[in-house]
Order: C-alpha cells, then structure tokens, then sequence
C-alpha cells in the first residue's frame, strides 16, 4: 500500500503573520486558504502566499514539526524562512 506525503507549510498572510499548517497536498492547500475555505485564522487574512513547505514521512511526523514551528517566536520562524523558505 502506498502512502501519501504529508508536507509542513508556512504561510504568510496579508497582514505579515504567520500561518503553519500540514497537508497532503500544498497547493491545494494554500488555494483552498485563498478561496475563504481554510483555516478559521486565514479567512480574514487573505490573501496568503507560500513561504516553505516540507515533505515528512507521514502525518506524525508533519504533525510534530508543526507543533515544533508553532512554538517557534516570530524571529525564529524568520530566521527559518531566510534560511529555508520558497523566496530563498
């Protein structure tokens, strides 16, 4: 049986914030935030722009690295997506 991929992304909001979030499918995800049909906490943020995606080996482990951003300041998520992110 194959498995999916589970990714671990992070998004930028209009306002500057930060959204993190996992899913199968990255950009689907983040047109499904841009339509108003995702997060609660994106819906009035629109629209929203990738700034990193990982692949992980399944949902636990894009779920504990989710968790693990989430708790990061605002400067160490920076620091992540200069180092890392899409616009790098």
């Amino acid at each position: 049986m194959k498995h999916k991929a589970w990714f671990v992304y992070i998004a930028e909001c209009a306002d500057g914030t930060y959204y993190t979030g996992i899913t199968t499918s990255v950009a689907d995800r983040i047109a499904t935030h841009n339509t108003g049909n995702g997060a609660k906490y994106t819906r009035s943020r629109l629209p929203i722009s990738l700034r990193y995606f990982r692949k992980c080996s399944g949902k636990s482990e894009a779920s504990i690295l989710e968790h693990t951003i989430k708790q990061l300041s605002r400067s160490e998520k920076e620091t992540l997506l200069q180092k890392y992110g899409v616009d790098s």
